[in-house]
């Protein structure tokens, strides 16, 4: 029986600032909070891109500029995203020790522009998941629809009753929930860590 570890990054992992990634993004584009949600951060823009709706990074950032009506450096993009980010390293401990029960691994809501990045977005996160390190917009879904868990379970050969989440948003938690596999609604890195070990525990 083989375990699987799904984790969520931002306010999982990270301490996730977004409005301090909007306020970089402001002065990258000159365009104040409001007008960038009204051109790309809603369902057709940012939601779409998570959920696979553009096939590369390369035609993400296309239809981004295109939306926000300018050309933006993609290296000042990433590093928008980057500097909105705070490891919290009692998080991290709590992966590790997930990592000697079973298989980890990423499932972040972002984009393909962000996927293509995420090891310099992300950097404390290489040497803990190698290569398991993913995006929703891989699996050509979001959460908290059930596709996107579905495609994760199927991609390790994992069954929801050996598997087990972790999210700081409840839709997120209900929607893997809903197919069976083991949830933790994160609060605390402490909290974490207590809810791999009881799971682990169960299935020992």
């Amino acid at each position: 029986m083989s375990l699987l570890f799904i984790f969520d990054m931002d306010d999982v992992l990270y301490d996730y600032d977004w409005r301090l990634r909007m306020s970089a993004m402001t002065e990258i584009t000159g365009l104040p909070l409001d007008e960038l949600r009204r051109r790309w951060w809603h369902n057709d823009g940012e939601w779409a891109a998570e959920a696979g709706g553009f096939a590369s990074a390369a035609d993400y950032l296309s239809a981004f500029e295109k939306a926000i009506g300018m050309p933006v450096d993609e290296t000042q993009f990433v590093e928008a995203r980057a500097g909105a980010m705070t490891v919290w390293p009692e998080s991290l401990a709590a992966v590790r020790r997930a990592s000697e029960l079973g298989t980890i691994t990423l499932l972040t809501n972002n984009g393909p522009l962000v996927s293509k990045h995420l090891r310099a977005i992300a950097p404390e996160l290489v040497e803990l998941f190698g290569d398991h390190l993913f995006t929703s917009s891989d699996y050509g879904a979001r959460k908290p629809d059930p596709v996107v868990f579905e495609r994760v379970l199927a991609a390790y050969d994992a069954t929801p009753e050996n598997a087990f989440f972790a999210d700081d948003m409840r839709v997120n938690v209900e929607g893997a929930a809903g197919l069976g596999i083991t949830t933790y609604h994160f609060g605390t890195p402490q909290g974490l860590h207590a809810a791999i070990e009881e799971f682990a525990a169960a299935r020992a």
